[in-house]
């Protein structure tokens, strides 16, 4: 069992940044690939970014190349997400994600899942 919690949400003037952290308990994640996923009211879950066990392989969603960066920080069992030039249409619930395998941009893929933070871009 891996137990998730993000952070780092909060509103944010559109052009701004915002760093969220998904802490990992009751299991190191060092052999899972992470990812973060985002969510608008009333539509599915959407992949932003996953980054691999092994070789700290990265993924972006087209949305989010160029703007975000993922990172992982095994020894203090956290993954991160940096989010710069935020954009209104970035406003979601972001959902942190750990898989054992198959495809990181996959959300089946994902056996472990936080609670979510919100992040609200104003314009």
């Amino acid at each position: 069992q891996v137990h998730l919690v993000e952070s780092g949400g909060g509103l944010v003037q559109a052009g701004g940044s915002l760093r969220l952290s998904c802490a990992a308990s009751e299991h190191t994640i060092a052999e899972y690939n992470m990812g973060w996923f985002r969510q608008a009211p009333g539509k599915e879950r959407e992949f932003v970014a996953g980054i691999t066990w092994g070789f700290g392989g990265t993924s972006y969603a087209d949305s989010a190349k160029g703007r975000f960066t993922i990172s992982r920080d095994n020894a203090k069992n956290t993954v991160y997400l940096q989010m710069n030039n935020l954009k209104s249409d970035d406003t979601r619930v972001y959902y942190c994600g750990a898989s054992r395998g198959g495809l990181i941009t996959v959300e089946k893929n994902y056996n472990y899942w936080g609670q979510g933070t919100q992040v609200t871009v104003s314009s």
